[in-house]
């Protein structure tokens, strides 16, 4: 598995996203890469199958983040959305200035930070059978990792509000089972045969088959504010598919839940995070986080087992509950410093 996590680039002093990514990369010594803001860059780990080699790597990429950035006179932070009000600015990039060309103000006004999960799967087959059964379980991985509740200068009300915009995007949001790669072929050849969607990089789903490397896709969550929760959904997003894999080879049927009922679970995510109640997806009811939290670890606990991640999982999760995510302490630096300055200065702080 892998992962790619994005970051806000910000003025250290007043917290505001500066449009510096280009200068950021000249100054970067490992792998950075662009983004559509140039407010932004992104990292990505090396493949890994052990959890302590993956907290190794994150924490290695974002301290390269860290210093190029510091380098162009800002700091990279891992914040969902801008705190600080913010004036995107479009990367140079003609693949980036062609998307807002084509979309308008909703590409314009992307300017949010994702965590991206990388899982190596066998086939094709094997992907999207796994994709077709992990659906019902995304929402939870979104849960965990909320650290956006901050939009335009205000609190909207929602722990991840970066999944809210992120959806205006006419590609992005949860699928409907596709029951073969034949047929998510064809999917694929439909939406670029609309002219709607620039190329397959576009395809924003909750999870795909990536288009550049042999791995199943999942990404719902926010940029988590500490490493070890970008662990915890890595550990989960690896032993999901892994269990959706083995269902798919023994002939488990997918479950059959409708997308309106997944955008609803995502909502209720997006809205409370892991603070309130979520759909549990063995009922499709509302019922306490941490209960369906804890289903989620005993569905793939299997997986988790065999991978030697049980333990640690349940380490990690009980650590997030006690310590909660980014956005109960964007909203507490808020309350304590009195602007949005202390939220991102909090933030900065937070960092290894």
């Amino acid at each position: 598995m892998g992962v790619e996590e994005e970051f806000l680039l910000v003025d250290p002093d007043s917290g505001e996203p500066r449009a510096v990514g280009s200068t950021v990369l000249r100054r970067a010594a490992g792998e950075l890469t662009g983004e559509l803001q140039a407010q932004q860059v992104e990292t990505a780990t090396d493949p890994c199958r052990d959890l302590g080699d993956l907290l190794g790597e994150i924490r290695t990429r974002r301290g390269e983040a860290e210093r190029a950035a510091r380098a162009a006179g800002v700091e990279a932070v891992a914040l969902g959305t801008p705190p600080v009000p913010a004036d995107p600015h479009v990367s140079s990039d003609a693949r980036y200035r062609a998307m807002v060309e084509r979309f308008g103000r909703t590409g314009l006004e992307q300017l949010t930070c994702a965590c991206h999960v990388h899982v190596a799967v066998d086939s094709a087959d094997e992907a999207v059978g796994a994709l077709d059964r992990i659906r019902p379980w995304l929402a939870v991985l979104l849960a965990l990792s909320v650290n956006s509740p901050f939009w335009d200068g205000t609190d909207t009300g929602y722990a991840g509000f970066r999944t809210q915009v992120w959806g205006r995007w006419p590609s992005a949001g949860p699928t409907g089972p596709y029951g073969s790669a034949a047929a998510y072929r064809e999917l694929t050849e439909t939406l670029l045969g609309t002219d709607t969607l620039l190329d397959e990089g576009m395809f924003y789903f909750d999870a795909r088959l990536s288009a550049h490397h042999p791995t199943l896709e999942v990404r719902v969550a926010d940029v988590c504010r500490e490493p070890v929760d970008a662990v915890l959904v890595a550990a989960l997003t690896r032993a999901l598919v892994e269990t959706a894999a083995r269902e798919w080879a023994d002939g488990v049927p997918a479950d059959a839940v409708r997308v309106e009922v997944l955008r609803l679970a995502a909502w209720r995510a997006s809205r409370s995070g892991p603070d309130a109640e979520l759909l549990h997806p063995h009922t499709w009811r509302p019922a306490p986080a941490a209960d369906v939290v804890r289903a989620l670890i005993d569905h793939v606990g299997p997986a988790l087992r065999d991978a030697g991640d049980l333990d640690t999982v349940r380490e990690l999760w009980q650590a997030l509950a006690a310590r909660r995510p980014g956005a109960t302490h964007q909203r507490r630096a808020f309350e304590e410093g009195g602007d949005l300055r202390s939220v991102v200065q909090d933030a900065l702080a937070a960092r290894d």
